[in-house]
């Protein structure tokens, strides 16, 4: 395939179904931001470090920014905007609020991904099991706490 040779793929977004022509090497991260408009995924570094472009493939998180969109065919992509309901906010995109979880917020949809992750795997995670889902997610302005405060009232809200 040349530089100029664009592929089709099928994935499903945040629950809607696209056909997608896409290049040679073009990233996740900028398929979503450059073409279909959702930019609450964010670019940090650029090298899958960060986790500020995090979103989940097949429910699993992922760096969109290191993953090629050519990856994703047929499989299911959520992102920060999949989220709510679109009248309210998730639990955990509250609960943030509430515990002052968002500073600058250029980490927070990243956060909220991996989080929602974890969630759905392990609704009552231990604060340690928090802090080692987040390894991937760097923030520079809570120092975590109030976002595993955050993660931890969910989980007891959820509890039977």
């Amino acid at each position: 395939m040349t530089a100029d040779q664009t592929i089709t793929i099928q994935c499903t977004v945040n629950g809607e179904a696209h056909a997608l022509a896409v290049a040679p090497g073009e990233t996740l991260l900028q398929t979503l931001r450059n073409r279909l408009w959702l930019t609450g995924t964010k670019e940090g570094c650029l090298e899958g470090e960060c986790g500020a472009c995090t979103v989940l493939v097949d429910d699993v998180p992922v760096d969109a920014c290191i993953m090629a969109t050519g990856a994703v065919d047929g499989r299911d992509i959520r992102t920060v905007e999949g989220l709510s309901d679109k009248e309210r906010l998730s639990p955990l995109q509250q609960a943030l609020l509430d515990h002052a979880a968002v500073q600058c917020g250029f980490c927070t949809p990243g956060l909220l991904m991996t989080l929602t992750a974890l969630l759905e795997q392990q609704p009552s995670p231990s604060p340690a099991e928090v802090e080692a889902a987040l390894a991937g997610n760097l923030c520079r302005c809570t120092g975590y706490r109030q976002i595993i405060d955050a993660v931890m009232a969910v989980a007891e809200e959820q509890r039977p």
